[in-house]
């Protein structure tokens, strides 16, 4: 399923109703997407305690990005994976996220078409400082 050496909470074939699409036509409707979601993070914890508490929900990530494609409304789902991304690490502890989103009706001949993106956790403020000062340690060797 997922080839990756950290552990991973996934999320496969989540339906959600949305509007998306750049035609006057498809901004009046909402059109079916097919979510995949592959958050990697540690488990750990959870894994030993065996506590919801310790775990990543994917019932609230599920939730969440619902709730986000109906909000955002995007015209490409270029634009919608990075803003799911975007929101996915700002609320969630993850480290990298492969999300691929999937329009089923949108060419007849086809199963499918979509995006797939992966996106690494942003640097924090802390950790940027913590670089620098390592490497102005070094310097001074």
């Amino acid at each position: 399923m997922f080839y990756t050496e950290s552990d991973v909470v996934f999320v496969k074939g989540l339906k959600v109703e949305a509007v998306i699409g750049v035609f006057d036509w498809e901004r009046a409707i909402t059109q079916p997407l097919l979510i995949d979601i592959a958050l990697e993070t540690d488990i750990s914890r959870a894994a030993v305690s065996d506590d919801v508490s310790d775990a990543l929900s994917y019932k609230e990530v599920c939730d969440d990005v619902s709730e986000w494609c109906i909000e955002i409304k995007a015209k490409l789902l270029e634009h919608l994976a990075g803003q799911i991304s975007d929101k996915l690490f700002a609320k969630y502890d993850c480290q990298k996220i492969t999300l691929s989103i999937a329009k089923p009706t949108a060419i007849t001949a086809a199963d499918a078409v979509g995006v797939q993106i992966t996106r690494y956790a942003p640097v924090s403020t802390s950790e940027l400082a913590d670089t620098e000062v390592s490497d102005s340690q070094s310097d001074d060797a």
